[in-house]
């Protein structure tokens, strides 16, 4: 059986997270991307850990009708400590379909948009600053949902996955890579 037999089950595929580029089955997909970087590409030094450390661009498209609100996670699963969580950002309005570069890393932002604390123990976006050898893949997924939220800044990745749990309307996502 292939790597990728838990994106079968939407559950497991929201807990477990469909790394690969693949979604739960039966979920629509979005599309995500960014003027940053393309789809398997290099992420560039700006926006990591040993530059700016700034947030990138990222776009999307595609979401279904009946959409309330847009999360974000970024992950790393080639931590050598198991998934390393870059990023939680949530309630983003429907009518948003992208963030700039440099989003604030603060709890709450205009119009009720929420982060959640990184791997790093902080609020926002941390960059990639993966240990010397094999560049790691970060995952940039974007969830419809059919509601806000009711999180409170800082909520964990985990939080944010129970939350959305049944609420999920479409997702997509954005691979890029970084080493050093």
């Amino acid at each position: 059986m292939g790597r990728n037999w838990f994106c079968l089950s939407p559950l497991l595929a929201l807990a477990i997270g469909c790394q690969s580029g693949q979604h739960a089955k039966g979920v629509p997909t979005m599309k995500v991307t960014s003027p940053a970087f393309q789809e398997g590409a290099n992420i560039p030094k700006k926006v990591t850990g040993d530059e700016a450390d700034v947030s990138p661009p990222l776009k999307w498209e595609g979401a279904p009708p009946g959409t309330q609100s847009f999360a974000l996670i970024c992950d790393d699963p080639d931590a050598p400590r198991g998934t390393w969580v870059h990023w939680v950002i949530f309630n983003l309005p429907a009518d948003k379909t992208e963030l700039p570069e440099g989003v604030p890393a603060s709890g709450k932002l205009p119009d009720d948009v929420r982060q959640g604390k990184n791997g790093f123990g902080k609020l926002g976006y941390g960059g990639p600053s993966p240990p010397p050898g094999k560049p790691h893949r970060y995952f940039f997924k974007v969830y419809a949902l059919d509601r806000s939220l009711d999180l409170k800044d800082g909520a964990s990745k985990q939080d944010l996955e129970t939350a959305m749990k049944d609420h999920i309307l479409a997702q997509g996502q954005l691979m890029g890579k970084y080493g050093r």
